[in-house]
């Protein structure tokens, strides 16, 4: 069982696949040894160490020769780019917003666009995830070139339903994703989920129309999941209401508004709001009590099969359709297979200790699932599990007890819980809940008892819906007030994983059912991850990083004891931007406090995020562009930039090279002419962030600027390498060895455009693009190398720019 989990784990940190026959013959020649070792039943710590590695290599071989044939239904690099012409059948309910309809579709055919079958038909993954915008958005729905085209009568993209087979013209490309340090990685979760292509429909006058070929009797479980969905909206008419009863019942957590799920990270119920293990365990609970009661019933039933053995069958079955129903997403997939494993342990009579229970459990979770244990959720369904059992919460379950007692052992387990998932939850999230303990001794058997079962009960009876939504807005209000207490949550600095396991090791020892002399030791292991400070530059020295947020800029500039972020990022969509996504996430994981926050210009791509990190930073400066009605004016009264400001941190120079107050003064100005430009430096190295300026503001600058007053190690391209930007005279004057380009993997507007790339390569200057690189770190004790989050958290599901 621990092979099997070693064995797994160990190939997933390889960060590319070999060919499929090689592990092929790796899994096939272990299982031979380990069936040889188990008839020979030889005994003895060697024989048992050989045992776990063979079982490894076993494994790490399955698993690997799953994932090299997964990869081998990757899209054609060549078809990027391309207009095909997919037919398919929708593979789940769409998610539907404000910009448009999101969906995936299990592609059936393909042809060019426009052909009739020759050239030969593209190759097209099996599974692609599309988005299809409404008109007015400017998200992908026509090209440029097609803006004063107006286009034929079409469907509306909410038109759209599980299981029907449609014919659409779509763009596509790899599943690309950002990759930062302690950041989400949404390629894994897509290679997870069998995506193996994104892109978007296309609408435009030159293109096909979507067609609805048919409505098939594929996905009846997504069918019904979709009417439910809907029929939940239509009854509840808040939609913040709604969007909870939707993801308790279908498992839709994008139904959920993100204030809501703010509210609900802040005060540690977050577990609670998606159909999680604890509810597909209540699931089975109640069905197996229920099944088991009316089994005593019959006497011809409990002579054909004992009730206890028949309520453990059922219940599971039952929790494993509930699962089926909500999604089958991965935490509930866990679950079911956890709950199986234990009820088969039951009905074949064997009592195992509980150290092999919980080790089966994670084994067969693994080998359905190795990627799982890339997952937080894997790590904190197990880990507080192992807790519960490892304190003997658990050993009283099966006594009567008084209800003063039932509550005094629910409020154990949950300090059980909190103590041991505290070091593991700074670990993963950097951000613990202290209300945590007080809103789940509400929020878990209110939810679990009152608003799961009314959500449930509402698909047959509609009426249930409403007081389903009393009971949430009722637990809403309560959640609101604590999650406003000033120190509702406490953010650390993301701790290394040495120290988190010690963390949880301390945890666990200090709730354990021992001697208090005994307990105290576990103290001095929770320390590590409690004082833990992330490394910073020293004095004198200064480092850059440059995060991946797609089309945008977003520096993160660190001294010895200041910061400073560059720009904010993009805004992706109504409910997302960068700095709830990337910006707000890194910025807790490496404990930083911001000192100022500099917005180069008013444009989304580099103020998108800002609201965000301005919320998460209340004490940082806003120096900036942005004229004086700007909405940020609201959030925090910024200071202009001007040439000249200057300033000194650590024994590190800042200052703004560009705008001059006299380029305040043009009315007709776009806002790229007055982007802020910041030369900073310690005098043995130097880096220049150059915003959006264009040709006509290069030029100005180097005018202004004394001989080899620009002269940078690094350079922030401006206008993410654009045709308009980079000209000769800065290029001449900055001379840089690296030059950073943040930019969107394919965006439309081609950035780094070919000339410019050229520019730089003819100086021999390295040009570091984010599609390439991912987050881009620099120092100034290494002025001529950067890393790379691609190279040095290289996995093989990560995508590899042509």
């Amino acid at each position: 069982m621990a092979g099997a989990i070693v064995g797994a784990a160990l190939q997933l940190q390889q960060a590319a696949l070999w060919p499929a026959w090689r592990y092929g013959v790796m899994a096939g020649a272990a299982s031979l040894v380990l069936y040889a070792m188990g008839r020979a039943r030889r005994h003895g710590r060697g024989a048992l160490a050989a045992l776990l590695v063979v079982a490894a290599l076993a494994s790490a071989g399955l698993t690997g020769w799953r994932a090299a044939v997964h990869a081998d239904d990757a899209l054609d690099p060549s078809l990027e780019g391309h207009d095909l012409q997919v037919t398919g059948v929708i593979a789940q309910m769409p998610q539907h917003d404000d910009g448009g309809t999101r969906f995936r579709l299990d592609v059936e055919s393909a042809q060019w666009a426009g052909s009739a079958g020759e050239p030969p038909p593209p190759r097209v993954p099996r599974r692609i995830a599309l988005g299809w915008y409404a008109e007015g958005t400017g998200l992908w729905g026509r090209g440029a070139e097609e803006a004063s085209v107006a286009p034929p009568p079409l469907r509306r993209p909410d038109a759209l339903h599980a299981g029907e087979r449609w014919r659409l013209t779509v763009r596509l490309k790899a599943p690309h994703g950002n990759l930062n340090p302690h950041g989400f990685d949404q390629e894994l979760q897509m290679w997870e989920q069998g995506v193996q292509a994104t892109g978007y429909v296309r609408t435009g006058a030159r293109d096909a129309p979507p067609e609805r070929l048919a409505a098939t009797w594929q996905r009846p479980v997504e069918r019904a999941r979709e009417a439910v969905r809907d029929a939940v909206f239509e009854r509840v008419t808040d939609r913040r209401l709604a969007g909870v009863i939707a993801a308790l019942v279908t498992g839709d957590q994008g139904a959920i508004d993100r204030a809501d799920w703010d509210v609900y990270r802040a005060t540690g119920v977050a577990h609670l709001m998606a159909i999680s293990g604890l509810h597909i365990t209540m699931f089975a609970w109640l069905a197996a009590l229920l099944v088991g009661a009316l089994w005593r019933r019959s006497t011809r039933l409990m002579l054909r099969w004992p009730a206890q053995q028949a309520a453990l069958v059922v219940g599971v079955a039952l929790a494993g359709l509930y699962a089926l129903f909500s999604g089958w997403g991965v935490p509930s997939q866990r679950t079911v297979w956890m709950l199986a494993t234990i009820a088969l342990l039951r009905i074949a009579g064997r009592r195992w200790p509980w150290p092999c229970v919980w080790l089966l459990a994670c084994a067969v979770v693994v080998t359905v699932d190795p990627w799982a244990l890339m997952q937080a959720g894997f790590w904190l369904s197990f880990v507080a599990v192992a807790a519960l059992f490892a304190t003997d919460a658990m050993a009283e379950a099966g006594q009567a007890m008084t209800w003063r007692h039932r509550l005094g052992r629910l409020a154990r387990e949950q300090a059980v819980v909190t103590l041991a998932l505290t070091p593991l939850t700074l670990l993963l999230f950097q951000q613990v809940s202290v209300v945590g303990l007080i809103a789940n001794a509400l929020a878990i058997p209110w939810v679990t008892l009152v608003v799961t079962p009314l959500a449930m009960l509402g698909v047959l009876l509609p009426w249930a819906w409403d007081a389903a939504a009393w009971a949430v807005q009722g637990l809403s209000w309560w959640l609101q007030w604590l999650a406003a207490w000033p120190f509702a949550t406490v953010s650390m600095a993301a701790p290394p994983l040495w120290a988190a396991v010690g963390g949880v090791a301390g945890g666990v020892l200090l709730v354990m059912r021992l001697p208090w002399s005994m307990r105290v030791l576990g103290l001095p292991l929770l320390l590590p991850v409690l004082l833990w400070q992330a490394p910073r530059p020293p004095v004198g020295e200064f480092e850059l990083l440059a995060a991946d947020i797609g089309q945008g800029n977003a520096v993160l500039v660190r001294t010895a004891s200041h910061s400073l972020l560059y720009d904010a990022g993009p805004r992706y969509s109504l409910e997302s931007d960068a700095g709830h996504r990337v910006l707000v996430p890194l910025l807790r994981a490496l404990g930083e406090r911001l000192d100022t926050v500099v917005l180069s210009h008013r444009d989304s791509d580099h103020t998108g995020g800002a609201p965000a990190v301005l919320a998460m930073q209340p004490q940082a400066a806003l120096l900036s562009s942005i004229e004086a009605s700007h909405p940020l004016q609201a959030l925090r009264p910024a200071q202009r930039c001007i040439a000249g400001q200057r300033w000194t941190w650590d024994g590190v120079d800042f200052e703004v090279l560009h705008p001059v107050a006299a380029d305040y003064a043009v009315p007709s100005a776009k806002p790229n002419t007055v982007s802020c430009v910041l030369r900073i430096g310690n005098g043995r190295a130097t880096a220049l962030l150059a915003g959006d300026i264009e040709r006509a503001q290069e030029v100005a600058l180097v005018t202004r600027s004394a001989d080899g007053a620009l002269r940078a190690d690094v350079l922030l391209v401006p206008h993410h390498g654009s045709k308009t930007s980079s000209s000769p005279p800065l290029l001449e004057a900055v001379q840089p060895r690296l030059a950073l380009v943040q930019a969107g993997y394919r965006n439309r507007f081609g950035h780094p455009a070919l000339p410019v790339r050229e520019a730089y390569a003819a100086r021999g200057t390295t040009l570091v693009d984010s599609p390439h690189c991912g987050a881009a770190q620099w120092s100034s004790r290494a002025p001529g190398a950067v890393r790379c989050a691609r190279e040095t958290q290289a996995r093989y599901w990560h995508h590899r720019v042509p």
